[in-house]
């Protein structure tokens, strides 16, 4: 899977406004935001925006560093494991 990352400006409610499209194999799949000094501790953290597909999350994740969140996003999206015909 081919991870992209475009900057883009993020209107929110607060403050954070550096953002980032993420696009998976060239189709939008997240939208990462930089958490602002108005987050006290968690300012510079990266938070899941919005996410599309199995990135869709009622309690969004926030991520250290831009690593930590492409990590997440690939798992994600990863395909499944095909059943085991052992298994019931």
């Amino acid at each position: 899977m081919d991870l992209t990352l475009q900057p883009a400006r993020v209107r929110t409610e607060t403050e954070d406004e550096q953002g980032l499209l993420v696009f998976a194999d060239g189709a939008l799949a997240a939208v990462l935001v930089r958490l602002s000094a108005a987050h006290g501790e968690e300012e510079g953290l990266w938070f899941l925006e919005a996410g599309f597909g199995r990135l869709a999350s009622p309690q969004p994740p926030k991520f250290a560093d831009l690593d930590a969140a492409q990590d997440w996003i690939a798992r994600q999206l990863a395909p499944a494991p095909p059943p085991d015909p052992r298994q019931p």
